[in-house]
């Protein structure tokens, strides 16, 4: 089972893959949306969208834009760039990206518009870069019929993997995945095209319900959960604990210790390595609004970062430096065995 960082706005830069990669790492990263008009004028912070530390053999490009010239064009310019190949990004349901006729729009455009663009995109990715394409269920109307011939018509234009997400335009993530949709998707191109699954993957319980029903999945992509633990990939691929949970009797199981005071701060200064100081406030504001999650007194740590970062970085590092003083049991946690959320331990415990 491959396991793959989803696409996230302003979380998916180089800062954040060397961030994943310190704990191990995944098969493949995929980059946030990258705007087909935006990259063709050549907008002043496009370099850091297409910026490939520090994996390069490891990234997809998702590429969005609302018209098929543009969406062609776009392609030629991500095609020269090394990675895995290109995900034309068919799954955005933010109104925003929607009423530009982009994301979603594409699976609820006239089909034979919808097909001409990814023809185009597809003439234009060389052999040897793969064409993949992120989508929805569709609209919250549906059918099952419309939803598979659609995903034919992709297949047969020479998409060679499809990532589900499987809920509809309007369906927020308080609602169960559809599951189903995805191992019939596997099965239906079985030995053909692989798929993977995006939804809801955010531990071992969540990871077990979800190969347990979808086991023809090619792959597993986990994006917020992502954030919050950035070691989850790392600790997904371990031995699954013993009966009573005492994992350390498990011949070859690692302990890591966790210092999410040095994680946090160095991160800030990864913010300002590899992106512009204009993105500094929102990256590092999206990014401490998942990764606090982890501490005990989250919502404190999280009121306390964000605010900080929106008055610059330096007022951030003195909000963390002060948070750990404070708290200074939430500083070193110790990684062991399948889950992280269940299985951390505080240094001082042991």
């Amino acid at each position: 089972m491959k396991f793959i960082c989803g696409p996230m706005a302003t979380i998916s830069h180089p800062a954040f893959r060397i961030l994943i990669e310190q704990f191990g790492g995944c098969e493949e990263y995929f980059t946030e949306m990258i705007n087909a008009g935006t990259l063709l004028t050549g907008g002043q912070f496009e370099k850091y969208y297409i910026d490939p530390a520090p994996v390069p053999s490891k990234v997809v490009w998702q590429l969005t834009g609302h018209d098929v010239d543009n969406m062609k064009a776009a392609a030629v310019r991500l095609a020269e760039l090394p990675g895995i190949g290109i995900d034309i990004n068919m799954g955005c349901a933010a109104p925003d990206i929607y009423r530009y006729g982009a994301g979603i729009a594409w699976m609820l455009k006239d089909r034979s518009e919808t097909q001409a663009m990814v023809h185009a995109v597809r003439s234009v990715v060389p052999e040897g870069k793969r064409l993949s394409v992120k989508l929805r269920l569709g609209d919250d109307n549906f059918t099952d019929a419309v939803f598979f011939d659609f995903c034919d018509m992709l297949v047969g234009e020479g998409v060679e993997l499809l990532t589900l997400h499987p809920r509809t335009k309007k369906e927020k993530l308080v609602r169960p995945p559809r599951y189903e949709y995805c191992q019939r998707l596997a099965e239906r191109y079985k030995g053909r095209v692989p798929v993977y699954l995006n939804g809801n993957v955010k531990d071992a319980a969540s990871y077990k319900n979800t190969i347990s029903r979808c086991p023809n999945v090619a792959g597993v992509m986990i994006s917020r959960a992502a954030v919050q633990k950035p070691w989850i990939f790392k600790s997904l691929a371990v031995p699954e604990p013993v009966e009573g949970g005492n994992l350390m009797s498990l011949s070859g199981l690692t302990r890591q210790s966790i210092n999410m005071e040095q994680i946090s701060l160095e991160y800030v200064d990864l913010i300002e390595q590899y992106q512009p100081p204009e993105f500094h406030k929102t990256r590092l504001q999206r990014f401490f609004t998942y990764f606090c999650q982890n501490f005990k007194f989250a919502h404190y740590a999280q009121t306390q970062f964000v605010n900080a970062a929106a008055k610059g970085n330096d007022a951030l590092r003195a909000a963390i430096k002060e948070f750990f003083a404070k708290c200074p049991e939430e500083r070193c946690h110790v990684i062991v065995g399948l889950d992280p959320t269940i299985y951390f331990k505080n240094l001082h415990d042991n």
